[in-house]
């Protein structure tokens, strides 16, 4: 997959802000933030997993996602929003 294509969608970009300054968070803890529906929610969380971004685990009926830190791809994209939020803040 594209970077493009896993980026270019204004959800998934919260997505990930969101999970790099809290860590990690149940779904429907990201929907919520995020003002969107569970289903919708859960479609861009499986891309950002299927792109070797995210990681989830699952207890019971909750299912936990993070950055995955084995991934150097995720780890890059984590330290670009980090980057960016300490430059926005001054």
């Amino acid at each position: 997959m594209q970077i493009e294509e896993v980026l270019g969608n204004r959800l998934r970009l919260k997505i990930l802000r969101i999970l790099s300054q809290i860590g990690e968070l149940n779904v429907s803890e990201i929907a919520r933030r995020l003002s969107a529906n569970y289903k919708t929610t859960m479609k861009h969380l499986k891309i950002l997993e299927d792109a070797g971004i995210l990681q989830h685990k699952k207890f019971g009926r909750i299912h936990l996602y993070r950055f995955d830190e084995k991934s150097p791809r995720a780890m890059a994209i984590k330290r670009l929003i980090e980057e960016w939020e300490s430059m926005e803040k001054g």
